[in-house]
């Protein structure tokens, strides 16, 4: 079958749904292979699971004290797993856990938690997980393979759209035992499947009740993680403390992992207040993501006199991308004419220079600074046969490795680019009257709505208000406070709204359907914020995650790169070329970072 035959196979099983499974089956039932202790996307994982440590992590790291952490904004729930509410950024991994967990020194390769070990047969057609005999719930009751039948249909009925998507996939779940479950996968036509499977996290049958399971509620979910909830402060502080009977901690994966007794989320009202409470040591370690302040505010006393200390990360994940967001929902950007237009207004050189001291790289890339991405490269015979066969429209400019984001003369007022603007707008229907930008054939102005949240934004947003402002346009900046920009934003109820999409990784696969996807598109809460619905991204996707080698992903993810910059689907902005981390020096991190840079489990407290 060829790559092509595959993507539609895959696109048209993204749309189905999974058929019931019966409760039980005999292990004799269904053929077996032999168990193994990991999983990789492509080839064979790089370690044993027993090894003592991975590069990334002291395995000598002392245990005890408190680590605390700030964010700005709120929280009202403490579920993550569903779209309501606004949960706890980075709490999830502290209280549960996944039947298994991933090795952060390679693209995507998964090592037991949960489960032991895994039989997996080489078309990936079905998994049999089989769960550790000492794996334990925090309220002490036995991890079974009813809890993860239950975990399955749960999350694929009641959770997040991008668990509804993958799990609807499975086309029947069998408990061979009290400790064996194995999942038939037969028509998805997906080999990423069993590992996201694998990173399926396991919730207690007992102890969820399924009615309420879509609420958002201050009341913790039983999980089996090395913590568990000490204190609720609504939308202040959650506070967690380790758990001391967590059947996990002798685990090798484990080791020189999550070493503080306690750890503890602090809410403040927005980012300069953050900054401000980290400078007087409220807040133990503050990630950076703004150039111009690392350049220029870490200059305070504790600083100086090497209490707090900075260190520059440099992951080798790619960069994401970050842009201003359009809906093409809305009529207005229905046009890609037009969304290339507003693009081409973005003026990046002034703006990284007056704004950000010039420490910020222009994103163009979904799949920036990666052997994944497209930018300044031809499409090779097998990229343009794959875009041929999935009737992905592709400029030639972009298909021949030649456009790249624009570039300004950095003046903020760039004649060529307003003229390049100008000219496709009225190649859309618009001209520009008496300093407006009017429909040719209806008079309506040309405006939008740009949603923010934080002061960050309003200065971003206010400026790119002022460059649209010479060609007519109206950019309406408003901004909401977090729990009404979470709802609109939920249910795509915007324009315009500035966006990153975080979690780009060496090993694309499922959820690119989350990002980009048609059906994730029509779901509220996916990240599909644009509302991409296009059948030929739809086939790209499925390429992706259908490829057998590591040469068909990177094939298939410069194909899906190429289609999505051909919508214009929005402005680029920028990305930080590295990782920014400041902490108190009571906080220690280890001398290597991880793939993917940081990890807050690996860090401990310093003894006096």
């Amino acid at each position: 079958m060829s790559m092509f035959s595959r993507a539609i196979a895959l696109g048209l099983a993204l749309l189905g749904l999974c058929c019931a499974a019966p409760p039980a089956a005999r292990a004799s039932d269904w053929p077996r292979a032999p168990i193994t202790a990991g999983i990789a996307m492509h080839g064979a994982p790089a370690h044993a699971p027993e090894e003592a440590h991975r590069r990334y992590v002291n395995p000598d790291a002392p245990k005890g004290g408190r680590l605390v952490l700030g964010a700005s904004g709120t929280f009202d729930t403490l579920n993550p797993f569903v779209v309501r509410g606004l949960s706890v950024p980075g709490a999830r991994s502290y209280l549960y856990e996944t039947l298994l967990t991933r090795g952060y020194d390679e693209p995507f390769t998964l090592y037991p938690q949960i489960a032991r070990g895994v039989e997996l047969p080489d078309d990936r057609s079905w998994i049999i997980f089989h769960i550790d005999s000492r794996a334990r719930f925090s309220d002490g009751s036995r991890i079974t393979a009813d809890d993860v039948i239950f975990s399955l249909e749960l999350l694929r009925e009641r959770g997040r759209p991008n668990h509804r998507s993958y799990y609807r996939k499975v086309a029947r779940t069998d408990r061979l035992d009290e400790l064996t479950v194995r999942f038939d996968l037969a028509g998805a036509r997906d080999r990423e499947l069993p590992l996201i499977l694998g990173l399926m996290p396991i919730l207690p049958r007992h102890a969820t009740n399924p009615e309420t399971f879509e609420e958002t509620t201050l009341t913790p979910l039983v999980g089996s993680g090395p913590y568990r909830v000490a204190e609720v402060r609504p939308g202040e502080s959650l506070t967690l403390k380790r758990d001391p009977d967590w059947w996990g901690r002798d685990l090798a994966i484990n080791r020189g992992l999550y070493n503080f007794d306690e750890v503890r989320f602090d809410f403040y009202r927005d980012s300069n207040t953050l900054f401000e409470a980290f400078k007087k040591g409220l807040v133990d370690v503050r990630v950076e993501t703004d150039p111009g302040l690392w350049a220029s505010a870490y200059d305070f006393p504790a600083l100086r006199d090497g209490r707090v200390v900075r260190d520059t990360i440099h992951p080798s994940t790619p960069k994401g991308i970050r842009g201003f967001a359009m809906n093409v929902r809305r009529p207005i950007f229905s046009d890609a004419r037009i969304r290339e237009a507003l693009g081409l207004m973005f003026d990046f050189e002034w703006t990284n220079r007056s704004l950000y001291a010039g420490g910020f790289a222009r994103t163009l890339s979904i799949f920036e600074d990666s052997d994944l991405s497209a930018r300044r490269r031809p499409a090779s015979a097998e990229e343009r046969a794959l875009l041929a066969a999935t009737g992905a429209d592709v400029r030639p400019d972009i298909m021949e490795g030649r456009y790249d984001a624009p570039r300004s003369d950095g003046s903020g007022a760039d004649r060529n680019r307003l003229r390049e603007a100008i000219g496709l707008f009225r190649a859309a229907g618009w001209d520009l009257k008496d300093g407006v930008m009017r429909n040719r054939a209806s008079g309506e102005a040309f405006g939008f709505e740009l949603l923010i949240l934080t002061k960050e934004q309003e200065r971003l947003a206010l400026t790119y208000q002022r460059f649209l402002k010479r060609i007519g346009v109206t950019a309406r900046v408003r901004t909401v406070d977090a729990v009404q920009y979470d709802r609109r934003v939920r249910d795509y109820d915007f324009d315009m709204i500035d966006y990153r999409w975080w979690n780009i990784t060496l090993s694309p696969g499922n959820e690119q359907a989350f990002y980009w996807g048609s059906e994730s598109g029509r779901a509220p809460g996916s990240r599909n914020v644009v509302g991409i619905a296009d059948p030929a991204v739809d086939r790209l996707i499925a390429a992706i995650v259908e490829a057998r080698s590591r040469a068909e992903l990177t094939t298939a993810a410069r194909a899906l790169d190429r289609a999505l910059t051909s919508g214009f689907y929005w402005v680029p902005l920028f990305h930080e070329p590295a990782q920014w981390l400041a902490r108190w020096n009571t906080i220690g991190i280890p001398t290597e970072s991880s793939v993917f840079g940081y990890l807050p489990e690996t860090w401990w407290r310093e003894r006096p």
